[in-house]
């Protein structure tokens, strides 16, 4: 139960960052790039934290994807996917809830953020292949202490470099749906988002093999 709490309030504030930050970078400025700039920031910054707190207590997923490779590694059980899955999404729409309330938006919107194309699902795929690489190479190297730093700097900056800004996680993907704001996603887009999201996480598991092989 402890982990799973974890796993539910750390998605349910990484959440609350991504969405906060985004509907007071809209109310700071008309400027598109600083309200990205804005919502970074505050993502890299929050991330960071959050990972360092909580990853001595659930490990710090927040993200289904994360927890679907450990299970492909014999890291995890399908229990416990299914388990920290459902906190992440509880967690994430939760956040969302959380972020809507602080800025007196309707406590759960439906997005009307349309977001698709095919240079979009690429951005997803790189993104989240590069999270997972990071991740799972970091593990290997037995270099756990800078998984939040480097975590929070890669997501900060495919937050620039990626055309789709870096969700790389369904359940944030889910809860980001139910926040009518610049973080936001329509709910028709978000199917397509996660699917890019499992193949990048898939692209990143299999890089990882290649470049830990042992010749």
């Amino acid at each position: 139960m402890k982990k799973l709490t974890g796993e539910f309030v750390g998605t349910a504030l990484l959440v609350t960052i991504v969405v906060g930050s985004g509907i007071m970078a809209t109310n700071l400025s008309h400027d598109v790039g600083v309200q990205l700039l804005i919502n970074t920031i505050s993502t890299v910054c929050g991330l960071y934290v959050l990972i360092t707190i909580l990853a001595p207590i659930s490990g710090a997923h927040f993200n289904p994807v994360v927890t679907m490779v450990d299970l492909i590694q014999g890291r995890s059980s399908t229990i416990q996917f299914i388990q920290y899955s459902v906190s992440q999404v509880l967690g994430a729409i939760t956040g969302a809830a959380l972020a809507n309330a602080m800025f007196s938006h309707k406590l759960l919107e439906s997005a009307t953020k349309v977001r698709s194309g095919g240079n979009l699902y690429i951005g997803e795929i790189v993104a989240t292949a590069g999270l997972i690489l990071v991740i799972n190479l970091l593990v290997s190297q037995k270099n756990l202490v800078v998984i939040p730093a480097a975590v929070a700097a890669w997501i900060g900056s495919a937050y620039f470099f990626t055309s789709s800004t870096s969700f790389a996680n369904p359940a944030v993907t889910i809860g980001r749906t139910f926040s009518d704001s610049f973080a936001g996603i329509a709910p028709g887009c978000a199917t397509k988002f996660i699917a890019a999201q499992i193949l990048g996480a898939l692209c990143g598991l299999g890089l990882t093999k290649v470049l830990t092989h042992d010749s």
